[in-house]
């Protein structure tokens, strides 16, 4: 369906995908009535202006080494191969799209107060499942779910994180369906990356385009990191005392090394590795070339497995011996806390509205996809009749990973996955696809506008004086012709996301 739009310039041809709600345009092809001021804006530049402007957003990403690395391709080909076959990580600029994704203040409002709800409701119940487990002991979740959960660490129940906040950094992907509504796709409660491409991506449209952002009326994104750094003070066992903060780093070989180094420069902390901190009556140290310093709180960006050679994998060169130690007494706050993936586990995902219901006794403000999990019986047999239909997921793999896509199956396929959910049914749900609510898209040819798929990962902040949502959020898009997979790892790029301020009062 063409846009219709009479205005020559940007848009001036685009065709929006069928059967997907576009974020621009409505079904009569004109600009959705609460972004007409935006898209006019941008419908005034020629194609040939535009693709100056993504250029120069392209170079200006090249020079800051806005990058991420990848081992894989999309197919699990290994990336860079030896000549002994042997792969090597590739760093890789960040794809950028100038074409922004713009979301009404009304939307937001609405996505806020979901995103606010969903959290809080999901650090009750990892405090429950590391407490009192009421809610197993109720029935409310199946305790076998819970229990047997990859990510669940028996070590940490009757523990209580300093500061009494388990989710400090949430991270929410969310779609909107072909009726424009937005649902929660998955929670990312562990350690959720992405932040410092909104806020890079922000920075070069600012400096590509000024004029459009000024002119929009598009809520800041820039204080993030300050909000970031108040939160990790707030939860300090020495507040509200002196406070020192690290960002721990698993190292520059890690594929968000850049973000790690772009955060702690931003808050104005300390970038170190486990070699530089160490435990010493169960406090933390960071080595300085002033001597040992003291440290009250940790952004650890190190997954929790490699976090501490005594609780967690013994062979671990990335973590601090005796950093759970500090924690268990309440030495150093850790955020996010270990044990949160309990949480964020793709199976439990469907008991979140009833988390909710349970814990603040409020019907949830988002919704979800339908889920099917296959360690229960009739949800697997469904699964594995109807696998043409169905997206199948590893509830511990992320990235666009582990992932069958029925409809664009083949039957090999299939047959794997089949025997995968038949020896490990614990380990996959399944949900119809949704279609994808789409965006115009710079083409990375350079030729044209084209509809592409996008999702969004808002992201909301929780410190002791409760929660902060970061206006807008990663919006990812599928820049693969047909494709519904917006992962970076996976050929996906990523834009700047807009959220409009309030209307002006009308003056007296």
């Amino acid at each position: 369906m063409s846009t219709g739009t009479s205005e020559p310039g940007l848009f001036a041809g685009y065709t929006a995908l069928p059967g997907a709600y576009d974020e621009l345009f409505g079904l009569d092809g004109a600009p959705r009535p609460e972004f007409r001021r935006a898209v006019g804006l941008l419908a005034g530049m020629s194609l040939r202006d535009f693709a100056r402007a993504q250029q120069l957003a392209e170079i200006a990403l090249l020079n800051q080494g806005v990058t991420f690395s990848v081992y894989a391709d999309g197919r699990g080909k290994s990336l860079g191969q030896l000549a002994d076959g042997k792969s090597r990580q590739l760093e890789k600029i960040f794809p950028f799209c100038l074409v922004p994704r713009l979301i009404s203040a009304a939307d937001w409002h609405h996505l806020e107060r979901g995103l606010i709800q969903r959290v809080h409701a999901l650090s009750l119940f990892v405090d429950d499942v590391y407490g009192e487990q009421r809610i197993l002991a109720e029935g409310v979740i199946p305790r076998e779910l819970v229990l047997g959960a990859a990510h669940y660490i028996p070590f940490l129940k009757g523990l209580k994180p300093p500061g009494g906040v388990r989710i400090h950094i949430a991270g929410v992907d969310l779609i909107r369906d072909p009726q424009g509504r937005f649902r929660v796709l998955e929670d990312n409660l562990r350690t959720p990356s992405g932040v410092s491409y909104v806020l890079e991506n922000r920075l070069i449209t600012k400096r590509v385009v000024p004029q459009l952002l000024d002119q929009s009326r598009v809520r800041r994104v820039d204080d993030y990191p300050n909000r970031l750094a108040d939160t990790l003070r707030s939860v300090s066992p020495s507040f509200p005392g002196t406070t020192s903060a690290v960002l721990l780093t698993p190292g520059p070989y890690n594929s968000a090394y850049f973000e790690h180094s772009f955060l702690a420069r931003s808050m104005g902390v300390e970038l170190v590795q486990a070699a530089d901190l160490f435990v010493d009556q169960d406090q933390v140290f960071v080595q300085t070339t002033r001597g040992p310093r003291r440290v009250h709180v940790i952004y650890r960006r190190t997954d929790e497995a490699f976090l501490d050679p005594e609780v967690f994998r013994p062979d671990s060169m990335l973590g601090v011996p005796g950093l759970m130690r500090a924690y268990a007494a309440g030495n150093v706050a850790l955020a996010n806390a270990p044990g949160n993936g309990v949480a964020d586990d793709k199976a439990i995902y469907p008991f979140v509205p009833e988390m909710i219901r349970y814990y603040l006794a409020e019907e949830p403000i988002l919704e979800q996809v339908p889920t099917y999990v296959c360690a229960r019986d009739e949800d697997r047999r469904y699964v594995l009749d109807h696998l043409p239909e169905l997206v199948v997921k590893a509830v511990d793999e992320a990235g666009g990973y582990g992932m069958l896509m029925g409809p664009e199956s083949t039957a090999a396929e299939r047959d794997e996955f089949r025997a995968r959910i038949e020896q490990s049914p614990r380990r996959y749900i399944a949900q119809p696809r949704i279609e994808l609510s789409a965006a115009p898209t710079w083409d990375p040819t350079g030729t044209e506008i084209m509809a592409r798929r996008v999702d969004l990962r808002p992201y909301v902040l929780t410190g002791r004086d409760g929660p902060w949502v970061l206006p807008g959020g990663l919006t990812r898009v599928a820049l693969r012709p047909g494709s519904y997979v917006v992962n970076s790892s996976q050929g996906g790029g990523s834009k700047d996301t807009w959220v409009l301020k309030d209307a002006p009062e009308p003056r007296p």
